[in-house]
């Protein structure tokens, strides 16, 4: 048995961590001692140059968390096997991002298989300090690496990876396609195989069936029984394989994880039937037995194929319907994503998200990849320069040629980037890591104490009960109410033109007490307002000059302008600038203008205080005030019921950047006043947001996504409002269509009614479990259909989840 050591740094140990001849990184049998560091003996030279790379960079802490959790490298450690992937038109197809200091890349390592695993690939910085960050996505067994570009090649991570053990699985053919995996084929092998034993055995159990009928020649019994112990075997050994393993890998880990009940009872069928079978004391339960593995393996394969659909929805299907700017015939159109071509022209505007692998035309522009690679520095690029997709415009409007097929799952991916995700405490997930740590260890404690009553009376029931309780007990029905139920909300929130990040947005959203909203662009319409200009007459080409200038802006004002003007947009603006809760300016036909407000640009108080209940913003010509565009806003319909039902419930509070020239209107809307608040920078509302958050105050921050992205980020809930979803926020939680802004209360309550959903079902999985035990240890259940219940009560919740959210969500309109 192996025995940790606690002095990993030195290189020695007080204790031997085996007396016998077993590898010190991955456990397998060593055949001498030939290969060693000290008193440490490894089985090959692999996992001893691991165990030097590990102890050298002193992360032997790797052997506290498992023990012997290596995986053995088997193979010789040289980077020139993955030479191939240094030439240009591999790593085309290989990495995701290639700046000018970093290259992304995501491999698949079919190797991980534990939180050892998980450990060690996220500290690959700590082995190699060309290594920036890495991070594992374990059901994908993927683990996402960046690194310098300048001190280290693609095929120098693939070699560090490879050399702990963990070689990649690059197939050039199938990058960026889904294949069914080995694993998956092996399975479906297992499947078969206890399929055909299950029939064959049943068959050759008919003497002991009919036995009850008339008399049966015993030599068939005997022939029988061995033929059904012989179609067995390869049940035992191949298609329970993967029990027995997980169950292993639990004990060597401290843990008694969900296989380990069931591996006990497998192990005790076979045992008894064969005992039975060879002894000729009875005719076994190898029909039992077979037909257990059978619909365990039935019951894998359909929750497997339950998570890849979920992960298919997650991974490779929409959350938000991106659009672009498409160019055709110099005729401009707005399009969903998903219909771009390679040789599409796009136009993307500043601070718009590029959202396809491109070609950039004509001018050269600054791109922001910070949303890719989390480095804020923007990056300059030349016409002709290739431009990732998640990069962000910075700068005058620029025109590119698509190149590759965009790939909105790959957009989904860069907005659930650990970069901007919050840290939240979910008391859900902590409930159910709590209970199936203490689930299994109570279920071998009853099947123990059940079966040693019925020992007392009868050997065979004894048995009976005994693997009956293992089996039957289940808590993956605990495990699959969460994701089942917060995902169908997410998809029914989609349908209704909201789209969250993720699920745990979802169960954030629903314990919110706070909302604080914006009102430029979040209460007010971004189109359909009336636009006036005051001041001196504007000449055709000084209107010219002002659209070819806010043309670059994607904020709500500068987009109703660029509107207004009727005239071409199409001088050449240099030196551009968008100042976050300013303005804009640049350089255009030799005059310098600048659009914003009247703050930023010097104007007296009194005159910017003028109570006419429009927005102003003010232009400005070679330092010249030259008058101002009077805007009047239109709130959003539906808005005055939709605050008096989120008023009743909790606590509301406007942020806007505005005068208090439109405070009697939203006084009249809001109902109240003290918690009305003006001339507030993105900076103002960041900090009234950190400072409400105090206590049990969970606050939900409602804005536009451009100027209160600091505060949506710093709220557990960010909403971005939107009419142009391609400019949404990454600091955003969610993205809700400016048009159903009035559902925002049934989709605080839709996420309150499906947390209910997850209590009620996780009573009813409870129930279940208890039940099922209850029958179990009665002896009225065969291990048979427990084998049978134990998925179908995965089968019932996720049933009951989806339906009962569903119903819910049909009963507030949503569906």
């Amino acid at each position: 048995m192996a025995i940790k050591f606690d002095q990993y740094k030195t290189g020695h140990s007080d204790i031997e961590k085996s007396e016998s001849l077993n590898c010190f990184h991955c456990g397998d049998p060593c055949p001498d001692k030939s290969i060693a560091v000290g008193d440490k003996i490894f089985c090959c030279h692999g996992c001893k140059t691991v165990y030097e790379i590990l102890n050298s960079n002193e992360l032997c802490e790797y052997y506290d968390i498992e023990n012997t959790p290596g995986v053995s490298p088997k193979k010789d450690l040289v980077s020139e096997r993955f030479a191939y992937l240094d030439d240009e038109l591999i790593q085309e197809q290989v990495l995701e991002f290639s700046g000018t200091n970093v290259n992304k890349v995501t491999f698949h390592t079919p190797a991980m298989h534990c939180a050892s695993c998980i450990w060690l690939l996220e500290k690959l910085h700590d082995m190699d300090r060309r290594i920036l960050s890495s991070t594992v996505n374990f059901p994908r067994k993927e683990v996402s690496i960046s690194y310098a570009i300048n001190e280290m090649k693609l095929s120098g991570a693939a070699a560090l990876i490879s050399s702990l053990g963990y070689e990649p699985l690059i197939n050039l053919d199938t990058v960026g396609k889904r294949e069914q995996s080995s694993a998956e084929k092996k399975l479906y092998l297992k499947i078969g195989l206890a399929g055909f034993a299950f029939g064959n055995v049943m068959i050759l159990s008919f003497p002991e069936y009919l036995s009850r009928v008339g008399d049966v020649d015993p030599v068939f019994k005997m022939v029988f029984g061995y033929l059904s112990l012989v179609l067995s075997l390869p049940v035992l050994l191949f298609s329970s394989r993967d029990y027995y393993s997980s169950a292993w890998a639990g004990i060597k880990s401290r843990t008694v994880n969900i296989d380990v009940p069931i591996t006990l009872g497998i192990g005790m069928l076979f045992l008894r039937s064969a005992w039975e079978i060879l002894s000729q004391t009875g005719a076994g339960y190898l029909d039992s037995f077979t037909g257990l593995v059978f619909f365990l393996l039935i019951g894998r394969i359909f929750q497997q194929k339950t998570y890849d659909v979920l992960s298919f929805e997650r991974d490779y299907k929409s959350f938000f319907p991106l659009s672009v700017t498409r160019k055709i015939n110099n005729v401009e159109a707005i399009v969903p994503v998903s219909k771009l071509l390679p040789g599409d022209r796009i136009v993307v505007r500043n601070q718009e998200l590029i959202p396809a692998d491109s070609v950039l035309l004509k001018t050269g522009t600054m791109i922001d990849y910070s949303f890719v690679s989390g480095e804020s520095e923007p990056v300059s690029k030349d016409a002709g320069d290739f431009i990732y997709a998640g990069g962000r415009q910075v700068g005058p409007t620029i025109e590119l040629e698509v190149i590759k097929e965009p790939s909105q799952s790959y957009l989904t991916k860069l907005w659930n980037n650990d970069v901007f995700n919050k840290p939240r405490f979910s008391r859900l997930n902590k409930t159910v890591n709590q209970v199936s740590h203490y689930f299994t260890l109570a279920v071998v404690g009853i099947a123990l104490a059940a079966s040693l009553y019925w020992l007392q009376f009868d050997t065979r029931m004894a048995i009976r009960v005994f693997t009956a309780v293992l089996i039957v007990a289940c808590p993956c029905a605990l495990a699959l109410s969460s994701p089942f139920a917060l995902g169908t909300a997410l998809r029914i929130f989609g349908r209704k033109g909201f789209y969250v990040k993720n699920t745990e947005a979802v169960e954030a959203l629903s314990k919110v007490n706070t909302i604080i909203m914006d009102k430029t662009g979040t209460l007010t319409k971004s189109q359909q307002e009336t636009i006036e200009f005051s001041g001196a007459r504007l000449s055709r080409e000084e209107q010219q000059k002002i659209k070819s200038l806010v043309k670059h802006s994607t904020h709500p004002l500068s987009r109703k302008i660029f509107q207004a003007l009727d005239t071409t947009a199409t001088l050449p603006v240099t030196d551009f600038e968008e100042l976050s809760g300013k303005g804009v300016q640049g350089i255009i036909g030799g005059d310098k203008i600048k659009i914003g407000s009247g703050s930023w640009l010097g104007m007296p108080v009194e005159e910017i205080d003028i109570e006419d209940m429009k927005t102003r913003v003010y232009l400005h010509i070679n330092g010249q005030i030259k008058g101002s565009f009077l805007i009047a806003s239109i709130y959003r319909e539906g808005l005055r019921p939709m605050l008096a039902k989120l008023f009743k419930q909790f606590r509301l509070i406007l942020l806007s950047g505005d005068t208090e020239r439109e405070k009697a209107t939203l006084v009249n809307l809001f109902g109240q006043e003290e918690d009305l608040h003006f001339r507030q920078t993105p900076e103002d509302k960041l900090n009234f947001v950190i400072s409400t958050q105090k206590g049990d105050t969970h606050v939900l921050m409602v804005g536009d996504g451009l100027n209160d992205a600091g505060a949506l980020r710093a709220s557990e809930v960010g909403i971005a409002v939107t009419d142009d979803v391609s400019a949404f926020s990454p600091a955003s939680d969610a993205i809700l269509r400016g048009e159903n802004l009035h559902l925002l209360p049934t989709f605080i309550k839709m996420s309150k009614a499906t947390m209910s959903v997850i209590s009620a079902s996780f009573i009813i999985s409870i129930l279940y479990n208890v039940v099922g035990i209850g029958f179990a240890v009665s002896g009225m259940l065969s291990p048979l259909v427990s084998a049978i219940l134990m998925p179908a009560s995965s089968i019932s919740v996720v049933a009951f989840t989806t339906f009962s959210t569903s119903m819910r969500a049909r009963m507030m309109g949503l569906s």
